[in-house]
């Protein structure tokens, strides 16, 4: 993906369309979910076609398992080939325009579902899959793509059919593929330890974050808790996640008291003292300054959508 776009990511009114499945108008708080469908069952009501849109806490992988694509992401494009899965993580700007008659699968996850439950605890074995738009090239490993292609197969099985045990069954199936794909992205960009080492760090970072979002554990805090100065977390943190360190904790923080507003019924100066803030109204003041909204209007808002 490396040819500058013939064309914008912006629609004709000037603004990325913001959806939470393509053609579905997103809502102010992404659900907890995980979504799964075929390539063709969306896309062939657009004529093959997916324009420029967005979404908002959630990742994205398309497995390409027959045919190809012509992909954007942001201000790149390429041309793909099956079989691959090309990985778009929240808030990028993308569209596809798939070869009539491709097969393959859209997998949607929540970016709750990375940091929550038994997810969580294997969050740091993929991590790096997540940190920037990436293709995943299958072609010289038949035997990988067609593991990764049973288990979506699974999953949309148990996405369609649910039975007992459905939401743990998924969960797994979803790790599953995580890891697989995790494998091939490393092993392609296995020629650079010190790419691999940064990947690690960075990694412990975050599962520190996890621990510790809701202590406000300080940024000198958590470089000392990793045995590196300040200056190289943030170093750190640019170079893989584009954001400071400050930043990827604000990221956390405001992600936990989005989903405690909508999912928890307690009033917010209790949820604001839950998330580790001493004043309710300097965490409303917070929030406003993060979200442009209050605590009270966003919970409002997302309840009646």
């Amino acid at each position: 993906m490396e040819q500058p776009a013939d064309g914008t990511a912006q629609s004709r009114s000037g603004a990325v369309p913001l959806f939470a499945l393509y053609g579905e108008e997103a809502r102010l708080t992404d659900a907890e979910f995980i979504h799964i469908e075929d390539i063709e069952s969306r896309s062939r009501l657009y004529d093959w076609g997916i324009g420029s849109h967005t979404h908002r806490g959630l990742f994205q992988l398309v497995a390409v398992l027959d045919g190809g694509a012509r992909v954007q992401i942001d201000d790149r494009v390429a041309e793909v080939a099956a079989p691959c899965v090309i990985v778009v993580p929240p808030a990028v700007v993308h569209s596809f325009q798939f070869q009539p008659g491709s097969h393959g699968y859209v997998l949607t996850v929540a970016e709750v579902m990375l940091f929550d439950g038994a997810s969580a605890q294997s969050r740091p074995l993929f991590e790096a899959l997540f940190l920037r738009p990436c293709l995943i090239d299958f072609t010289d490993a038949p035997a990988a793509a067609e593991r990764v292609s049973t288990l979506l197969d699974q999953l949309m099985t148990e996405f369609r059919w649910p039975q007992l045990g459905r939401s743990a069954m998924c969960e797994w199936l979803l790790r599953g593929v995580l890891l697989l794909l995790e494998r091939q992205r490393a092993a392609a960009a296995g020629a650079d330890p010190a790419e691999r080492v940064r990947t690690e760090l960075f990694a412990r970072f975050r599962a520190l974050v996890e621990d510790h979002f809701t202590d406000h554990w300080t940024i000198p805090r958590y470089a000392d808790a990793l045995g590196i100065t300040e200056s190289r977390l943030n170093r750190l943190c640019r170079h893989l996640a584009g954001r400071s360190a400050f930043e990827v904790v604000q990221d956390r923080l405001l992600l936990e008291a989005k989903r405690r507003l909508v999912y928890i019924a307690a009033p917010v100066a209790m949820i604001a003292y839950e998330l580790g803030f001493q004043d309710p109204g300097y965490f409303n003041r917070v929030f406003k300054k993060l979200t442009g909204k209050t605590p009270a209007a966003f919970r409002r808002e997302a309840r009646s959508e």
